[in-house]
Order: C-alpha cells, then structure tokens, then sequence
C-alpha cells in the first residue's frame, strides 16, 4: 500500500495481538476467529443496495478499513487504508430445482467461503 493510500497508523490493541499470534501460529488450518452468519431473507432483496449499506459502513469506520503490517522489527501495527474495495460475490440459488437443492448450493458456497484465510495484510 503507498503511502498515500494510508489514512492513519495505530499501535493494535493486546486482544489483536494475541489474535494475529494464533492466525500466524497455524497459518494452514482453518481460521479458529472466523465467525460466518447467514440470512434468509423471504422477499425482493435489493442486491446493490446491500452492497451500498457494506461500502457506506467501510466508509464511516475506519477499523473496517484495517490491514496489519510490521513497522519496526518485532512490532505489528494496524493501517488504515483511505479506501477499499469489498471483496463482494454475488449467487442467486432461486433458479435450481428446489428449495433443498437452493439450501445445498447456498451451504456448499459458504463452507468455500468459510475455509477461505483471510489475507491479514491486505484491507479489508
């Protein structure tokens, strides 16, 4: 990230330090702090709406716009980026066969999105 890209540094907290020590501890199994929600939502649901409201959100906090670098020996810090591009996808599971087949594809998405390691240098 060049320098402009970089809105602020701060120093990370101690619940960040011991976080980012087990992510780099076990850096090939799965993320044991991932949490993943889902939703059903019954009725329309205004895609590019969603994704505004996630982007108005990474705009007005900063902490969402967080990677964590080293900036002097041993010593981690967190970076600020100025502005980030969510990484989004998009699956519309209404045109499978069934409801039970729309459930499994839509699981079988998130497990591939759950196994996923999330990149701790790179904002978001």
């Amino acid at each position: 990230m060049t320098r402009s890209m970089v809105e602020d540094v701060w120093p990370l907290s101690p619940l960040q330090e011991g976080l980012l020590f087990q992510a780099a501890f076990d850096d090939e199994g799965p993320d044991v702090y991932t949490v993943q929600s889902s939703l059903a939502v019954d009725g329309p649901l205004d895609a590019d709406r969603l994704r505004a409201s996630w982007e108005a959100l990474a705009e007005r906090h900063a902490a969402l716009r967080a990677c964590f670098r080293w900036v002097s020996g041993a010593r981690m810090a967190q970076v600020i980026a100025r502005r980030v591009t969510l990484p989004w996808q998009e699956a519309d599971v209404s045109a499978l066969g069934g409801a039970e087949e729309a459930l499994a594809e839509a699981e079988r998405l998130a497990g591939e999105e759950r196994a996923r390691r999330f990149d701790l240098t790179a904002p978001p």
